[in-house]
């Protein structure tokens, strides 16, 4: 924060942060206090023990983190609720899950969306991927009868393991540039990285987690409880496919456009790029995916502009709380991060001289564990470990693998301060228990494959 300095020691911030985290528990859990109470409230008291300056912490740190996750996550759910909604409503969506099954099986389901999700990952975000294709999920298990969570992990699993470990996601070219890593090199290794480390922590573990946690598909994304009579002429599975594929071609448009930029083959200057990925930016990708799907499986089936508008209208009011609560996770990374916290806690673990390949992949999961967002630890600890191994004269390929292993180490041990947790969590309709269990295990699993097929890799050379 400019014109402060912190001046509490390492061991201070580190134990005010475990106490903190100690507190959420107990007040979730034990306590059972709203989760939107909860992190307002300890991340007030974690600003103050901190230090922070009082005439900043609350516009300057809670405010400005709750607002900058809001302005990431709020569209993208309130949208993603919308298009859920109309797919639901029209049909559409048992549809596809009806051919997903003819064309896979029943048992096969699951492994089926996870494969669709790690294509629909590839140029999209995690976030916006998790709202388009959790409605597919959950046509997906109630067409089967069955509990969400196998299906969920699937899916979830694959786009959060395309997000972390492959190009042209940011935050692994962001660490290829820091450590002069070749982009071509880390592709072509974070493929197989990124996909068994998929089959195992997503596919695989849901199928056991599955067999014991009970999540029973939620009607978040539907607007509420889902009327078992169909439409009398549904919406086609290839209809809600070419709906689903507008905003995922626009956002792989932009990608591109973003990767051809930053090669210098096409100028930002030029007004058809800029256009272009205006169009192709996720919310406004999002937002024609729903005026089309409103067209073509609302009117164009004589569906009432008055109905249309009741359907959209009441897919807004389950996500709220989906929303407010993940804007609140932000407020708590953004408050250990103001606070340097993460800081903190990095430079501890740079410091004991172990292996730069662990060392890449422990300071990321320090950053992780103190401040929560994957983006950041990946960032900052490929930023804080550079030297280090730009003096370790690595090969190309071996470059390519300290960058998957940092990235492992960004996406471990996701908890409270993660708002991936709570949006998770939240569109799951899980308890904070069910999603330590699930979500938080899928993460730390992510990271410790993650890390020990790049270490594998790397040893190879």
């Amino acid at each position: 924060m400019d014109g402060w300095t912190q001046t509490l020691s390492a061991g201070w911030l580190l134990s005010i942060a475990a106490m903190a985290i100690v507190l959420i528990l107990l007040l979730i859990v034990k306590l059972r206090v709203h989760a939107l109470l909860t992190l307002v409230s300890v991340s007030l008291l974690t600003a103050v023990a901190t230090g922070l300056p009082m005439d900043k912490i609350v516009n300057d740190v809670l405010l400005k983190n709750f607002g900058g996750t809001l302005g990431s996550v709020a569209l993208l759910v309130g949208l993603g609720a919308m298009l859920g909604r109309l797919v639901e409503t029209s049909g559409g969506a048992q549809s596809l899950a009806d051919a997903l099954i003819r064309m896979f099986g029943e048992k096969r389901a699951p492994f089926a969306l996870g494969v669709a999700s790690l294509i629909f990952g590839f140029p999209i975000f995690f976030d916006a991927g998790l709202v388009v294709m959790l409605l597919i999920v959950f046509a997906t298990a109630r067409r089967m009868k069955q509990d969400v969570l196998p299906y969920a992990l699937a899916s979830i699993g694959a786009f959060s393991v395309m997000h972390v470990f492959l190009p042209p996601h940011p935050s692994p070219i962001a660490a290829s540039e820091f450590y002069s890593a070749n982009i071509g090199q880390v592709l072509i290794l974070g493929l197989p990285v990124a996909m068994f480390t998929w089959y195992v922590s997503g596919y695989l573990l849901g199928k056991v987690l599955g067999r014991t946690i009970r999540v029973p598909v939620p009607d978040l994304l539907s607007g509420g409880a889902v009327d078992n009579d169909r439409p009398q002429t549904p919406a086609k599975a290839s209809t809600v496919v070419g709906i689903m594929l507008i905003p995922m071609l626009l956002i792989f448009m932009n990608t591109g456009l973003s990767t051809l930029i930053s090669e210098k083959v096409v100028s930002a200057d030029e007004h058809w790029v800029q256009v272009a990925r205006m169009i192709g930016s996720t919310p406004v990708a999002l937002l024609i995916s729903v005026l089309v799907a409103l067209y073509v499986l609302g009117r164009k089936r004589g569906e009432k502009a008055s109905a249309l508008e009741k359907t959209v209208d009441g897919a807004l009011a389950p996500v709220c709380s989906v929303i407010l609560i993940t804007g609140a996770g932000g407020m708590f990374g953004g408050v250990l991060r103001a606070s340097d916290i993460g800081q903190a806690l990095a430079d501890s673990m740079a410091n004991l001289g172990i292996p730069v390949l662990l060392g890449c992949f422990l300071v990321a999961l320090a950053l992780r564990i103190a401040q929560g967002s994957a983006t950041v630890a990946l960032t900052t600890a490929a930023a804080l470990m550079a030297p280090a191994v730009a003096a370790a004269g690595f090969n190309d390929w071996q470059l390519a693998c300290v960058v998957l292993a940092t990235a492992a180490g960004s996406v471990g041990c996701s908890h409270f301060n993660d708002s991936g947790f709570w949006l998770v969590g939240r569109l799951l309709d899980m308890d904070v228990p069910t999603t330590l269990k699930t979500w938080t295990v899928n993460q730390t699993l992510i990271a410790a494959i993650g890390f020990s097929v790049s270490a594998l890799l790397f040893a190879v050379v």
